[in-house]
Parts: C-alpha cells; sequence; structure tokens
C-alpha cells in the first residue's frame, strides 16, 4: 500500500470501522460507497470485533519477491463478525493452525516504504 493512501486510511483502519449499509445490512471492511448488493449509498460505521475464527489458511514457504526475510509465514482468511478478512497469522507455530481456531487482530508493522524508509503498520492476527 501506497505511504500516502495508508495515512488517509489510518483511522478506520486501526479502529476497524467497517461500513454496514443502511438498507440491507450488509457489512463492508474496509467500507465502500455504494453498496454492491442494493446499490444503496447510505452506510453506519460499525467496530468490528477485535477476536475472530480462521475459516482457512496456508503456509508460504516460497514468497514473492520482496518478502523472501519472512518467509515461512501463514496467511490466512479469519471471519470476524460479519466480514471475511485476509490477512497474516504470526506467533504460531505452523502445525498447531487449524480451520475454526480462534485468533485476536493487533496492529503490527507490516513494512517500509520507499527510499524514505517510512513504516507501513496494518493488521495482523495472533491466537486467542
Amino acid at each position: 500500500m501506497f505511504a500516502a493512501r495508508h495515512w488517509r486510511e489510518i483511522p478506520r483502519r486501526y479502529r476497524m470501522e467497517a461500513g454496514k449499509c443502511t438498507t440491507c445490512g450488509k457489512v463492508f471492511f474496509p467500507s465502500r460507497l455504494i453498496c454492491d448488493a442494493c446499490k444503496n449509498k447510505e452506510f453506519e460505521t460499525v467496530t468490528l470485533p477485535d477476536e475472530g475464527e480462521i475459516l482457512t489458511y496456508t503456509v508460504i514457504r516460497t514468497p514473492p519477491s520482496g518478502f523472501e526475510d519472512e518467509a515461512p509465514y501463514a496467511v490466512g482468511i479469519v471471519k470476524l463478525g460479519d466480514v471475511q478478512l485476509l490477512t497474516q497469522i504470526v506467533d504460531c507455530e505452523f502445525d498447531k493452525l487449524a480451520v475454526g481456531g480462534k485468533v485476536r487482530v493487533e496492529f503490527r508493522r507490516i513494512q517500509e516504504s520507499g527510499k524514505s524508509g517510512i513504516l507501513c503498520y496494518g493488521y495482523k492476527c495472533v491466537p486467542a
């Protein structure tokens, strides 16, 4: 994620705020301008829970360029309330990960951006 965009989204992302359609109730994270279900343009802000469950996961052993120092690492789809979130799962033993396992969202350093070394933070999950 580019640094400028990252800084604009900090308040929503740090508070884990999602948009809930006022017509059909569908929840989006990050929030959207138009509901894809009913085309409504009005949303209320809801805060996602900080704990969820692993729906599926994989362990990346051959990483893409830029992430060689991180391998191996786990990535999974985690259900947080009404939202499914793709996130890295950290601070765990891979053989103890399981579908249905409980995790907690934490904010961690994701990457450095550009030559200036701007640090970008985001969410990762840890076993609950």
